[in-house]
């Protein structure tokens, strides 16, 4: 046998024990394959990554006061009234009516903020300004802005669907009191005058009108 057939042999039965390995290795394919996909089982859901706990605070109520006081329940049950209804939102509108409805009265224009006071806190501003008016006094006012502001406690009629609640403000402002010829007689534009007031403001919850109306003021 001469010697290129002897090396055509060889060759031919390292290439036959090659293939053997690579099946052995690789398994038998046929074709070309696609990469296996999991179909997931529609019964089965992944757990999820935290636990859900149904049925505990509510964050927004909370947030503001005590859980489980009177407060917290009258909020509760003016949200289960009206289910629009966020305490977050509503101290925001508070905040914003406070400088608006103060700022008003401090300049006397009354007439501004008719819609957002009742008729007992509409007469009792208006005999203020009235006063200051008769003696010829004149304010002028700068609204710096509110330090702190809590929800100070709310109640809820479940009979009229009435909901009040009162707010705790503390704020600064600088105001300056002129008589006729314009001479300051109170006050100064470079002090800083800190107040504390109680508002309190009602809505009937289950009317389409969302806006709320302030009832009381006090300290």
């Amino acid at each position: 046998m001469n010697s290129p057939l002897i090396q055509l042999l060889v060759l031919a039965g390292i290439a036959v024990f090659l293939i053997l390995r690579l099946r052995g290795v690789l398994g038998t394919r046929e074709g070309y394959e696609k990469p296996a996909v999991t179909r997931p089982d529609p019964q089965r859901r992944s757990a999820p990554e935290f636990d859900v706990i149904e049925g505990g605070p509510d964050l927004d109520i909370t947030d503001h006061v005590e859980e489980d006081s009177a407060a917290a329940k009258a909020l509760a049950a003016m949200k289960r009234v009206d289910p629009s209804f966020n305490v977050g939102e509503f101290l925001g509108g508070a905040r914003g009516a406070y400088e608006m409805i103060l700022m008003a009265f401090e300049k006397g224009d009354l007439d501004t903020i008719v819609p957002f006071i009742s008729e007992d806190v509409y007469e009792a501003f208006a005999s203020v300004v009235d006063e200051r008016q008769r003696q010829g006094l004149t304010v002028e006012a700068n609204f710096i802005g509110i330090s702190d502001m809590t929800l100070a406690h709310a109640e809820f009629d479940e009979t009229t669907k009435e909901g009040e609640i009162s707010v705790r403000f503390k704020s600064e402002m600088t105001s300056i009191v002129r008589d006729n010829a314009g001479d300051i007689v109170e006050g100064s534009d470079k002090e800083i005058k800190r107040q504390k007031d109680t508002w309190t403001f009602s809505r009937k919850m289950d009317a389409g009108d969302p806006n709320w109306k302030l009832v009381a003021t006090g300290e």
